[in-house]
């Protein structure tokens, strides 16, 4: 298991290393100056060459590339050219917000997806199925973009039930974690769907039935549960479209999140921001992805026998 983890770590140093270098190449070949718009369009040549000078902004590309690749590679991030806060501090103090807004989505989805998979598979090519099937295409094909403005006009606008923004209560997490969490349970729902209908055809599943057990018990007990390892695998995928998905609830509903500072720091031009958070949610990608990978050896020994 220990070559399993080394193997799947030294795996994730050259995406973490391609993701600063696309950002970083990305940030600086958009039109546009970041010095420029802190400082206006009427501010001086020199009031602008003095301040690029100071945010280091003046040295060559290759330069602010490496001190870049240091300093994240130490933990340093930066600082913001707006606020001039610590990046590793302004991504922390917005982190509770998106992890509340990310478990609140995990848990719809879950709560969704199960209880519609299982009783979708056990009545595979009913009526039930068919709709619960239906239901499910209806979440994948509403993006959050389009999901997250009509609840809100629905909910928050028309009938006054929830805020419309901000955060503080349980009724703010309600609508953000709706729209997350739709498109991951239709995912979820399909997914044990299918796995679960595989394993209702095995052999044991048979003697299990003809030993005289419960249907419960047999679906339940000894079936779901063998199907759970594709279902385990796909939810620590769709974990990072979490918290992509994230970034544009967040900023829909005004949530406090990493999300809408990463679009707030586009907005302003923020390189050090903007490379911090997408370098998180990509580091939080890889982190699950390899949470999952582990989960997935420790639910079925085979997948690590050639790393052993």
């Amino acid at each position: 298991m220990l070559r399993f983890l080394a193997r799947r770590l030294l795996l994730a140093i050259p995406v973490l290393l391609g993701v600063a270098t696309l950002v970083f190449a990305l940030l600086h070949l958009v039109p546009g100056d970041p010095v420029q718009a802190m400082l206006g369009d009427a501010a001086s040549p020199q009031s602008v060459a003095e301040l690029r000078g100071r945010l280091g902004l003046d040295r060559p590309l290759h330069l602010q590339y490496a001190a870049f690749v240091a300093g994240a590679a130490h933990g340093d991030l930066g600082v913001s050219l707006r606020t001039n806060e610590r990046v590793t501090a302004a991504i922390a103090a917005r982190l509770p917000a998106t992890v509340e807004l990310a478990l609140a989505a995990i848990l719809v989805a879950l709560v969704i997806a199960i209880p519609a998979g299982v009783v979708a598979a056990v009545n595979a090519g009913t009526g039930v199925d068919h709709a619960a099937t239906t239901l499910a295409l209806v979440g994948l094909s509403m993006p959050n973009f389009w999901l997250g403005p009509l609840l809100a006009i629905v909910f928050s606008v028309g009938l006054g039930w929830f805020p419309v923004s901000g955060r503080g209560t349980l009724a703010h997490l309600v609508l953000p974690a709706i729209t997350l969490g739709a498109p991951l349970a239709a995912v979820l729902a399909r997914m044990t769907r299918a796995s679960l209908i595989d394993e209702l055809r095995e052999l044991y599943v048979t003697a299990a039935r003809a030993r005289g057990l419960p249907a419960a018990r047999v679906v339940m007990k000894h079936a779901f549960r063998n199907s759970l390892i594709p279902i385990v695998t796909v939810l620590g995928l769709q974990v990072g479209g979490v918290l992509t998905g994230a970034v544009i609830t967040e900023t829909i509903f005004a949530w406090p999140g990493v999300g809408r500072l990463l679009i707030q720091s586009i907005g302003f031009r923020d390189y050090p921001v903007v490379q911090g958070c997408v370098l998180f949610i990509a580091m939080t990608y890889v982190t699950v992805n390899l949470l999952t990978d582990m989960t997935y050896a420790y639910l079925d020994p085979r997948i690590r026998v050639g790393d052993d």
